[in-house]
């Protein structure tokens, strides 16, 4: 039986210590890194991990956050490690597939991360409805520009009006290019 653990961190910080320091602690033969954003669907180390793992192996991350991008994802992740007989551990939330109440809190866990997601994008398309009602919509605003040809919002100023953290308009802003 190999423990082969997995790491992810955002691109933008690099620092993989921490996560590599508890796979480490806990065992793991062989560690995979990935350095990129949680939401995106791409992660080569993680599939270099999974097709690394054999049956009565365990792939070891330190949060679910770690290696999924949303319920579904996770649920299928499980279901793969299921069929071909691996066991996850996620290390800080107590996880251990290996026996029922580890398999009952994964699911649980997995449920509420997802509603929580959910939640955050219906707050922040209410916000953004909001703003557009009163004429105001993120891209519009952060485009208009005042007589001195200097932009009239800033993105603060976007953000308390719709409602939403700034780090959302910005998201909204990188995806409308």
């Amino acid at each position: 039986m190999a423990k082969i653990g997995y790491a992810r961190v955002p691109a933008r910080s690099q620092n993989d210590d921490t996560q590599i320091d508890e796979l480490t602690g806990y065992g793991c033969d062989k560690i995979f890194t990935d350095k990129a954003s949680g939401k995106l669907a791409a992660r080569p180390e993680l599939d270099k991990a999974l097709d690394w793992l054999r049956a009565g192996d365990v792939l070891v991350i330190t949060r679910l956050s770690r290696a999924m991008r949303s319920l579904k994802h996770l649920l299928a992740l499980a279901d793969e490690l299921r069929e071909r007989g691996i066991d996850l551990v996620v290390l800080r939330q107590h996880i251990d597939t290996t026996t029922p109440a580890g398999r009952l809190v994964f699911h649980v866990l997995g449920a509420i991360d997802e509603f929580q997601r959910e939640l955050i994008i219906e707050g922040t398309r209410e916000g953004l409805d909001a703003a557009r009602a009163r004429g105001r919509t993120g891209g519009r605003m952060y485009q208009a520009t005042g007589p001195d040809g200097k932009r009239l919002h800033t993105v603060a100023e976007i953000a308390q009006t719709a409602g939403i953290h700034r780090t959302t308009v910005y998201d909204y802003l990188k995806k409308e290019g």
